[in-house]
């Protein structure tokens, strides 16, 4: 008989297998944990812990205050302000749209107002802010502030901003800031630079960059889940740009525009002792401030298609005839060149016949028998039209060179314009043409293809009155550290001497004084008491010849004659050189001498106030350059 299993034995053995496949299920994901958990922390370890690190922590940019402008005498022209701007970290916010909306009613502005910002937020990588709103206010600031916690992914940002303190005072030559290109970001002298940054497009604020900017520092902060700042864990500081002392007198400079006033133009003045600039202006000018919060696409266009160039500096960019203040140049190469002398006498009857033509002198009856003196304080064409001949454009074009004419004078501003000085080998490579006679007799008078900037000719004006030495033209006196502390100085340049005879330039002189202070002079409305003012008057046609009746105010005014000036006082001690260019004005003795009077009576008493002087234009008060 068979002896029946055990029934709970079975059991038993049965319950012992299957808690055996337990333990080693329990040991195989016990195993597998200990490997994954050693894998994570000591494998990838360092690449979690960073990952871990960067969602608690970021890093956050701080922008230096660029450095001050001054002007000679420490007065501020360019300074910086907290600007409070709103940013958005997107992906911190669960809605962007339903966030906007938020931020719109609390502040009181519409979507258009903040399209153009939620745009540039779009473009910016996710953990990157993107700023919606700059130059906020302090009820805006407020509102914010009291629903910070309301409105995740929302960062306040405080940047310096450029505020420029006397709006449309020297823009052309200070400059203005805008944001970095593509193209500037490729470039080495930007390698600091990052996009969004602001840096100077025009002036000293773009040729002085690097100076100005400072370096930018950096903070690293602690944040919640929502992007808001808990507390900051370390700080860099950043370390503002350093200050510009121009060589600009704030006080002349605000005389040279008023004195233009709404004439477009330019003024240069310059020590022609070292070659600082003492005032730049040009007409009309553009509001700086515009700037710095960001000029819209309507305005700029407004700006690049006005008629009268506003963004131009006419100073350095603006290329005209000379007119007679050339006759400066003509008369020291025919001494230099001993074509004449002091003592050379010339006859006008009012026009010199060349060839099948005849060139008129402004005098219409002539001024008879003159010598160099008369001729230049007449400002006689006929004598210039001779002395022009006998010398020939390539002798002429000898000495305006060494003048300083017909290249850039170093200045260091940028779009700085050459000008031109023809030669006969000029013309043959340029129109495949020789050099005619008949083109010297306009050249001699400062028409033709001469081209001239008004800097150019404050320069000419310099070495005449300096007895021939050509300093380089600067814009700034010295730089300082953020504590004051002198860390260069631009010393004056001398960039050559003109090997010309005393003799000479004392001719010159005597010359230019007889043309402010001489009856006859066509200079006389530049006259100063008890300063000896030494000038030349100008008159560049803009077309060759006009009718017997064609008065200025019936010439069309992209026709009419450009008024030139150029001065220097004392004479005998120079002091201050000056150029101005009054466009489309007409004559210069009538137009641009009082202008250059109002630039001279600021610098020599600058405790007057500025008066400016009623400007004729009637035929009488033209006649003579």
């Amino acid at each position: 008989m068979k002896i029946p299993s055990n029934p709970f034995a079975e059991e038993k053995e049965d319950l012992g297998t299957r808690f055996n496949y337990f333990v080693i299920v329990v040991v195989g994901l016990f195993f597998i944990l200990v490997a994954r958990l050693w894998y994570l922390q000591i494998i990838r370890g360092k690449e979690f812990r960073q990952l871990s690190e960067s969602n608690r922590t970021r890093v956050q940019d701080i922008l230096p205050p660029r450095g001050l402008i001054t002007d000679r005498y420490g007065e501020i022209l360019v300074d910086n302000y907290p600007s409070f701007e709103l940013a958005v970290v997107r992906e911190d916010v669960p809605d962007l749209d339903d966030l906007v909306t938020r931020l719109c009613s609390l502040i009181g502005l519409s979507w258009a107002e903040v399209h153009d910002g939620l745009q540039e937020v779009l473009k910016e990588p996710s953990f990157k802010p993107g700023v919606i709103i700059s130059n906020m206010n302090w009820d805006q600031l407020s509102i914010l502030e009291t629903h910070r916690y309301e409105l995740p992914g929302v960062v306040i940002q405080v940047k310096p901003r450029r505020r420029y303190l006397q709006e449309r005072l020297a823009p052309h030559v200070i400059g203005y800031l805008g944001e970095i290109s593509p193209e500037q970001l490729t470039q080495t002298e930007y390698g600091l630079n990052r996009p969004g940054d602001l840096i100077g497009q025009c002036g000293v604020e773009q040729v002085w960059e690097r100076h100005l900017h400072g370096r930018r520092g950096r903070r690293m902060v602690e944040i919640d889940a929502s992007g808001r700042v808990l507390r900051v864990i370390k700080q860099v500081p950043p370390f503002p740009g350093k200050n510009l002392r121009l060589t600009l007198d704030a006080r002349l400079q605000r005389a040279a525009q008023a004195a233009l006033g709404q004439t477009a133009g330019a003024v240069v003045a310059l020590d022609p002792n070292n070659g600082e600039i003492l005032a730049m202006a040009s007409t009309p000018t553009f509001n700086q401030n515009e700037f710095v919060k960001g000029i819209s696409g309507e305005r700029w266009r407004q700006l690049v298609s006005d008629p009268l160039h506003p963004l131009e500096n006419r100073a350095i960019s603006g290329q005209y005839p000379p007119g007679s203040i050339y006759k400066i140049v003509v008369a020291a190469a025919g001494l230099a060149e001993g074509v004449i002398t002091p003592e050379t006498t010339i006859t006008c009857t009012g026009g010199y016949p060349f060839g099948n033509r005849t060139f008129r002198c402004w005098k219409k009856g002539g001024h008879g028998s003159v010598r160099l003196h008369r001729a230049i304080v007449e400002s006689c064409d006929v004598y210039f039209y001779e002395v022009g001949r006998r010398l020939g454009v390539d002798r002429l074009a000898k000495y305006a060179k060494m003048f300083g004419l017909g290249e850039r004078t170093g200045l260091g501003l940028v779009n700085e314009k050459p000008g031109l000085i023809p030669t006969s080998d000029w013309k043959k490579k340029r129109f495949g043409e020789p050099w005619y006679e008949g083109e010297t007799i306009s050249v001699a008078i400062g028409q033709g293809f001469n081209l001239v900037t008004p800097l150019q000719m404050a320069q000419v004006m310099a070495v005449a009155a300096n007895g021939g030495v050509i300093h380089r033209p600067h814009l700034v006196k010295n730089i300082t550290d953020p504590y004051g502390r002198i860390i260069k100085t631009v010393e004056p340049e001398v960039i050559h001497r003109l090997d010309l005879p005393v003799g000479l330039f004392k001719a010159l002189q005597e010359a230019l004084i007889g043309v402010v202070n001489q009856p006859g002079g066509t200079g006389r409305r530049a006259k100063l008491e008890g300063i000896t003012v030494g000038g030349k008057t100008g008159t560049a046609q803009v077309i060759g010849q006009k009718g017997p009746d064609q008065t200025l105010e019936k010439t069309p005014y992209k026709y009419r004659d450009h008024a030139w000036f150029v001065a220097c006082a004392p004479m005998d001690r120079p002091q201050i050189a000056v150029a101005v260019l009054a466009e489309h004005s007409g004559h210069g003795g009538s137009v641009a001498a009082p202008i250059a009077k109002q630039v001279l009576e600021a610098f020599f008493h600058p405790d007057r106030p500025l008066v400016a002087e009623a400007q004729s234009i009637s035929d009488q008060d033209q006649a003579g350059d």
